[in-house]
């Protein structure tokens, strides 16, 4: 079978490949069969046992000569670029800090640019939320933690959210106050939407806690059950 690689640690001397059959495979240097150098990108030959690659030989022709028979010595995993689709797209494997800021920086971007724009901004804000996703678990999972504890703050704030319109519309039907009533009161308006207005800043302070949890802590060290470091350490 073919595939690529996607990440090699030069210090444990494992990595990570991605089939052509779409499966990914652990593999380990004493599994290659040529003196190349592995590194990601490198496109390979491999004999796929469970989840395991072995046999494998780095093809001559693969999109970068850095690192094939006869090369210079290819970059680790240490030295790995961004890999836009990777990081964006997938929920597999590991991000490091930097990337998953660089992540983040760009959905922002987006979310903010297009966010102006009718019909179309609600579009891609949708659209939005995969990446989001992607870049947050793998995040999670380079700490060493479950990918689904993004769950936290999206329940959260899907709960405080409901908690605080539920809130609101009792305390209107309560005073029986009309918006031109509130127009003109706008203390009595306060003291409606207040309790309201609280409960969505605490999900907003929810979402920035998790936000800085997994965008500063630091990497698991060494190869985890999501795959190597890919900080190579």
């Amino acid at each position: 079978m073919r595939g690529e690689i996607l990440s090699y640690d030069g210090t444990t001397q494992s990595g990570l490949i991605s089939g052509d059959d779409g499966a990914r495979y652990s593999f380990t240097a004493a599994a290659l069969q040529s003196p190349a150098v592995p590194a990601a990108g490198l496109r390979v030959d491999f004999v796929p046992e469970a989840d395991t690659a072995t046999q494998i030989l780095i093809l001559a022709g693969a999109p970068s000569t850095v690192g094939v028979a006869g090369g210079l010595a290819a970059p680790t995993a240490t030295g790995a670029g961004f890999d836009f689709t990777s990081a964006m797209f997938s929920f597999n494997g590991r991000l490091r800090r930097s990337h998953f800021w660089i992540g983040f920086l760009i959905i922002f971007g987006a979310s903010l640019v297009l966010g102006w724009i009718p019909v179309l901004g609600g579009l891609v804000s949708l659209f939005l939320i995969w990446p989001n996703l992607a870049i947050s678990v793998k995040r999670l999972h380079d700490m060493g933690k479950s990918g689904w504890l993004i769950a936290i703050p999206f329940g959260v704030n899907i709960v405080l959210t409901f908690i605080a319109f539920g809130i609101m519309i009792s305390n209107v039907i309560a005073t029986g106050g009309t918006a031109d009533y509130y127009e003109d009161n706008p203390e009595a308006a306060l003291a409606v939407m207040g309790p309201a207005i609280g409960l969505i800043g605490l999900a907003g302070l929810v979402s920035l806690g998790f936000l800085l949890w997994i965008g500063l802590v630091d990497s698991q060290k060494g190869e985890n059950r999501f795959g190597p470091n890919p900080k190579g350490e």
